[in-house]
């Protein structure tokens, strides 16, 4: 007998652990391997990606996209590649994780995403999870819950609170300008221009949305320690994937987890009290409830109606609170970030755009709520920024009951092709496809305002906000925050990048404009200085040379003062102060 022989015979003979360790990893090998057949037929055997790990969970969605992953962020980082085999592509999972279908057609994407009653699809608990983390709210429910939910903030969102939202913007822009930082300087440089956006998108919607304010200079740690609302809201948002850790995760002993706590129980312990608070000014008659239409007081309303139909409970409540706060600021914050980095590499879109707000405010140099709809070019930059860098980037649907998609056959061909989709499989709308898909758009990679001129804020062309009823409820109240933004700062200052030494404004926006993603699609960090213009904004010019004039000579002023009055030509030319 050979020595290999004796091996092999005590092998199968006497039970070890390398025998029972070959037979379980044999076992699990054929098991992967029939579960990945079946879930290749349930994809109808749909051309796609195979990766290790399902993309949108962990552990694959805890790594960026590389040549062995295929991340969170796949979507994005493929998207002039994913779809040019056709618009469905199909994700099978090899180690972990179910299949799904990608798809990046407007069709299918309203079949699956319609938000009727009698839809074969629902969210199903995958795409929903950190969205839940205080409650269920309008953004998690589907079905009936949902219908409830949107029939108690709905009515919210009117042209009362656009025109409140417009009025706060000023406010607050107005606020920031008083702070030294922009008061006593000719340009400011921030390193993240999210720093800035992102303080007024939650002031604006703490003020009109909720009825309470946050100072713009309001410190991120208090005197007493404690964490401020901003900057407890920046780090749960941030790091949102953490909902899906488990407990033990959360409680390690290190800084990042410290500061997650911390912020939770900052935010929770800040939504409680204004729950109180406005609950007993409403109990008080401090406020008229049968009058009040905040988002936060209709919320109030509901908790307090609890026999009637759309009743809500305490875990809605603060739900539905913190979802308005998430999205009302988070996803703003990035758009008008991505906005002002896509100008600032775009003289020529700057200059058209400023010279559209010369020509509105040429009559008032501040802009009233009724010119929006004037200021064209303006929301056009914010749409386009919106369509590139767009912040509900997969919309995840899951089938209710086994049933068929009609997908519609390749440009020029006439037809659809039904494919079947059984019980539990998924479908994601890849809103990045979307945006990106030559069949909607020309040049889908390039930055073309213009292709937005004329489009109305309502109008139904721009699916950047999702489609169909279950759009975006705040998608007027964040054109309406970005057009005034805009116009007031544009209107004072001209927006420039930062640049290295020896680079290009192009290998600028190669380097700074690629999206980072948690839950939502943001841009990375943009760096911009932002310098002043003198044109009757902020700083008028009579002032500029009134101050000039007060440092000089007396003897010289009879030189100069005859220029001022006589050089209505200089007066009317653009100035940059450079403190």
């Amino acid at each position: 007998m050979t020595v290999s022989n004796v091996l092999l015979d005590r092998l199968y003979s006497e039970p070890n652990a390398l025998s029972l360790f070959l037979t379980l990893f044999f076992i699990f090998f054929i098991s992967k391997i029939v579960r990945f057949r079946r879930n290749l037929q349930a994809a109808n055997y749909i051309q796609g990606l195979r990766p290790i790990f399902q993309p949108l969970r962990l552990p694959g969605a805890f790594f960026r996209t590389s040549w062995w992953n295929k991340g969170a962020d796949f979507h994005w980082a493929m998207r002039f590649d994913l779809y040019k085999t056709g618009e469905n592509v199909s994700i099978v999972p090899w180690l972990t994780g179910d299949p799904g279908i990608f798809t990046s057609n407007l069709d299918v994407a309203r079949q699956v995403v319609s938000g009727s009653h009698k839809t074969d699809f629902n969210k199903g608990a995958f795409g929903t999870g950190p969205l839940l983390m205080w409650g269920m709210n309008l953004f998690a429910a589907d079905g009936d819950v949902w219908r409830k939910h949107r029939r108690v903030v709905g009515p919210a969102f009117n042209n009362k609170l656009y025109k409140s939202v417009w009025n706060q913007t000023q406010m607050t822009y107005n606020e920031m300008l008083a702070t030294d930082q922009w008061s006593t300087n000719g340009q400011v440089a921030l390193p993240a221009v999210q720093k800035m956006t992102f303080k007024l998108t939650l002031s604006v919607i703490a003020a009109c949305g909720f009825g309470f304010s946050i100072a713009w200079d309001e410190p991120e740690i208090s005197e007493d320690g404690s964490m401020s609302v901003q900057e407890a809201l920046r780090i749960v948002t941030d790091n949102s994937a953490l909902a899906f850790a488990p407990e033990w995760v959360k409680n390690l002993p290190f800084k990042f987890f410290r500061d997650y706590r911390m912020g939770q129980e900052q935010l929770s312990k800040f939504l409680k009290e204004q729950v109180i608070r406005r609950r007993a000014a409403i109990l008080h008659d401090e406020i008229d409830a049968s009058k009040s239409d905040t988002v936060f007081d209709l919320l109030i309303k509901a908790r307090e109606n609890e026999e009637g139909k759309y009743s809500m409970n305490n875990e809605e409540l603060i739900g539905n609170a913190f979802i308005m706060l998430f999205a009302g600021h988070e996803t703003a914050a990035q758009s008008l970030a991505a906005t002002l980095g896509f100008l600032a590499v775009h003289d020529e879109t700057q200059e058209e755009v400023y010279q559209e707000i010369k020509t509105v405010l040429s009559d008032d140099p501040d802009p009233r709520f009724e010119d929006h709809t004037k200021l064209e070019k303006v929301l056009a930059v914010f749409y386009e920024a919106l369509r590139m860098f767009l912040p509900g980037h997969v919309l995840i649907r899951e089938a209710a009951k086994d049933t068929v998609i009609n997908v519609p056959k390749p440009v020029g061909q006439e037809g659809t092709i039904p494919i079947p989709i059984p019980k539990g499989f998924q479908v994601m709308v890849d809103m990045v496809g979307i945006q990106y898909n030559p069949r909607y758009f020309d040049e889908p990679e390039k930055f073309k305002p213009s292709r937005w001129y004329g489009t109305s804020n309502e109008s139904d062309s721009f699916t950047a906000f999702s489609i169909g009823p279950r759009a975006c409820i705040g998608r007027k109240f964040a054109t309406t925050q970005a057009v005034c933004f805009l116009t007031l700062l544009l209107r004072d200052w001209m927006v420039k990048p930062i640049l290295r030494d020896g680079e290009t404004k192009e290998a600028w926006a190669d380097r700074v404009l690629d999206a980072s993603i948690v839950i939502t699609l943001g841009v990375r960090d943009v760096p911009l200085t932002f310098s002043r213009r003198c044109n009757g904004g902020s700083v008028p010019r009579l002032l500029f040379f009134g101050v000039l004039l007060a440092q000089m000579p007396s003897r010289t002023w009879a030189i100069f003062l005859p220029l001022m009055i006589r050089g209505h030509e200089i007066l009317s030319t653009e100035v940059v102060l450079d403190f």
